[in-house]
């Protein structure tokens, strides 16, 4: 595998050859430095360019940066329709392990750029446009206090979504049963977790991409009992996983609505009743 300063190496060489290129930024985990490094990071390289077209025409230009395993362009497919903008990305994963991600942004959205992430650094700026060069921090991704709405929103839609799975329990659809609880319920759930992380951290950290941090910020017991819930091989295993979670969400709601001083749902007593009684049609 390449090492950290040859990848970079070849990033900033080619960006200094190529007279298109006025500006290099770096964005992602390599510019936090909260978090450790390790040889899965990506490096997410963006090229403030002129002439853009001339770059996605012909491609063969990434070829300089190694041969690939694989190479994908978000901006250029079909099923996930683009959301950038005017801007492309070229993910490339390379024979040696190593990933780069790389984007290209107009040179006139540059200011855009700059205030799209707190996590950006800049690596070049041929021709000293940036006056003030930002300092990567990852506030922008912290944990957020909710407020009364958000709360009130999330314990609704959790609840809400628990009878979708147990309808689905009742009727052997498997699928529906545990495709709504992994994309919703797990959703709120974690939702709630994370507020609580906020409270308890002073709302002045992150949990990650895909709460993939959690893991050092609950307690073993809270953990412990978040994996059962990955259990989901069985109609009896996804009743007892649905039922791990309301607590898990039932436990920690609570303890937020008294800490924030907004009201708790009271429907809960009357959406486990519910519940208990649906999945006397599964026996």
């Amino acid at each position: 595998m390449r090492s950290e300063q040859e990848i970079m190496s070849l990033v900033m060489d080619f960006a200094e050859m190529d007279e298109r290129v006025r500006v290099v930024g770096m964005n992602g985990s390599r510019t936090n430095d909260r978090v450790k490094k390790d040889l899965f990071q990506d490096y997410d390289i963006v090229y403030i360019v002129k002439d853009m077209s001339s770059f996605i025409r012909n491609k063969d230009w990434i070829d300089y940066f190694g041969k690939r395993l694989i190479l994908q362009t978000p901006e250029a497919m079909t099923l996930y329709p683009a959301t950038l903008g005017n801007w492309f990305s070229y993910l490339m994963l390379f024979e040696d392990g190593n990933r780069i991600d790389l984007m290209l942004i107009p040179l006139e959205e540059l200011d855009a750029y700059l205030g799209d992430d707190s996590l950006t650094k800049i690596l070049l700026d041929k021709d000293d446009r940036i006056r003030e060069k930002p300092i990567p921090n990852d506030r922008d991704y912290h944990v957020k206090k909710p407020s009364a709405a958000e709360f009130d929103d999330c314990c609704n839609e959790f609840w809400w979504v628990t009878t979708y799975v147990a309808k689905g329990l009742c009727r052997k659809e498997f699928l529906f049963a545990a495709d709504h609880f992994e994309k919703i319920v797990r959703k709120e759930l974690f939702r709630m977790l994370e507020w609580k992380v906020g409270v308890e951290t002073k709302f002045q950290l992150s949990v990650g991409k895909s709460h993939k941090y959690l893991d050092k910020y609950v307690s073993k017991d809270v953990w412990n009992r978040i994996l059962t819930t990955y259990k989901l091989d069985s109609i009896t295993a996804c009743w007892d996983a649905l039922y791990i979670a309301i607590q898990l969400f039932r436990e920690t709601s609570i303890e937020l609505a008294k800490n924030f001083g907004y009201h708790y749902p009271d429907y809960d007593e009357k959406m486990s009743g519910y519940l208990i009684e649906l999945q006397k049609f599964d026996s």
